[in-house]
């Protein structure tokens, strides 16, 4: 970390500071809400979860060598000193804000209902070409999770990426509010979080809610091919850049040809510039996301050579549209999470590959009063694209199923246990197989069941 003082932080968060004052101007070394990532200086985050409270921590902590503690209730027998908030969620969102301005560099925030991970990691790989690039890593992409991101910034560091994700209103505003973006980058604007935002044009106020506190003198790129973020025509005085399929775009693609596990081959375009690309991903979705990172790259200056290079360094992470070949099948573990836009761009994907096409499929969570509607859509959608057997899992994955035997074979199973059992009577030797669903869904199970069968 940068130099960051206890007394900085008490100040940031307007807390009550305890213990000796020497301390005020120690430099804390990290921040960590886990005991067992501790180290030599650290300051601890006591928070109080669903199964473990923090509090009962901080001993142990001091023990390991943190040097202060963050917490809402004093400890019993303090070692070391600790600052006392009403709210250990709220003050670290203060301290991350106070602890970003000591960064003047480029942080691009990155937001949308599909893609924001994706798209991370591809302007990462792009801007690492030329920059020291600090990015979002995992899940820390919510509350928490982004001033814990922030926190991982250090004085080496030349860029930051940082992924924004939200489900309700106001959620974006106290992100922003830490990140203060200097570029903005939505992805799309979809079907999801619909219990708490109610449709795409909620979505798209709660996306843009980035806007309010985006640094001076910002840039924004979004998505063009999305109807809804098309209608974002200006913002402060701010044009956005668009980016996408269609020749209408700033930055757009032509000669688009998947080669699957070899790649995805296109000539990306702008400026009378054409950059023949191999985009090592399986989804043409993933050219879109190659735009944004080039957009985002020649915006700071970087030259052809290097956006490529970017572009073709790209890595999947995680559960994310990876293939796993085994002796049976081809496995697309993209069971990370799902919504409707996310299922059918992987169904999209699964078409292109040859022989017989299996999706394995469960339950999208958090779409409101219109979930049975999307969750038939998607079975529908999959019947269309010529799939051709549906394995629906999850009491709403029902609809999945009842959409998809309108059109191709498909069979459900209300529990991931069934369908386990019987998922090798199933399938065939050759077959690909997508399996996504939300995450709570556990469908990395049936991944590893597959991988082991």
């Amino acid at each position: 970390m940068k130099k960051f003082t206890l007394g900085q932080i008490t100040k940031a968060c307007g807390g009550k500071f305890t213990g000796d004052e020497k301390y005020l101007d120690y430099p804390i070394t990290s921040v960590e809400r886990d005991s067992r990532q501790i180290k030599e200086g650290s300051l601890f985050l006591a928070i109080k979860g669903a199964r473990v409270d923090g509090h009962d921590f901080i001993e142990k902590c001091y023990e390991r060598g943190a040097v202060c503690a963050l917490c809402e209730k004093p400890p019993q027998n303090p070692s070391k000193p600790y600052i006392l908030v009403k709210s250990t969620l709220d003050a670290v969102k203060l301290i991350a804000e106070e602890y970003r301005k000591l960064f003047d560099i480029p942080v691009i925030g990155i937001s949308g209902s599909v893609g924001k991970t994706s798209t991370k990691e591809m302007i990462a790989s792009v801007l690492s070409q030329k920059f020291n690039v600090h990015k979002t890593s995992g899940n820390l992409n919510n509350e928490l999770g982004v001033p814990l991101t922030l926190f991982g910034l250090e004085e080496e560091h030349q860029a930051a990426v940082i992924e924004m994700g939200i489900s309700d209103f106001g959620e974006m505003k106290r992100i922003s509010k830490m990140v203060k973006p200097t570029i903005c980058v939505i992805t799309i604007i979809g079907s999801c979080h619909l219990e708490n935002l109610g449709d795409r044009d909620g979505v798209l106020k709660a996306k843009t809610e980035m806007f309010e506190n985006m640094a001076d003198n910002a840039k924004i790129f979004l998505n063009g091919d999305d109807d809804k973020l098309r209608q974002v025509k200006e913002v402060k005085g701010i044009k956005p850049v668009y980016y996408g399929l269609d020749k209408s775009n700033d930055f757009y693609a032509e000669n688009i040809k998947n080669n699957l596990i070899n790649g995805v081959d296109c000539t990306l375009c702008f400026d009378n510039t054409k950059l023949n690309v191999t985009i090592p991903a399986i989804g043409n979705y993933m050219v879109s996301n190659a735009l944004a990172a080039v957009a985002i790259g020649n915006a700071l200056g970087m030259t052809k050579e290097q956006l490529v290079s970017g572009v073709e360094s790209y890595k999947t992470v995680g559960s994310r549209a990876n293939v796993v070949n085994t002796e049976k099948y081809t496995i697309i573990d993209d069971c990370y999470n799902a919504n409707p836009n996310s299922v059918k761009a992987a169904i999209e994907t699964l078409a292109n590959f040859k022989g017989r096409r299996v999706a394995v499929l469960g339950d999208m969570k958090e779409l409101g009063k219109t979930e049975k509607t999307l969750h038939y859509e998607v079975g529908q959608f999959a019947a269309e694209k010529k799939i051709d057997l549906v394995v629906a899992v999850g009491p709403l994955a029902k609809e999945i199923y009842n959409g998809a035997k309108t059109g191709t074979q498909a069979v459900y199973f209300e529990y991931l246990e069934d369908a386990e059992k019987q998922l090798l009577n199933v399938l065939e030797k050759g077959d690909t197989v997508l399996v996504k669903a939300s995450h709570s869904m556990s469908f990395e199970k049936i991944v590893e069941f597959l991988k082991e069968n």
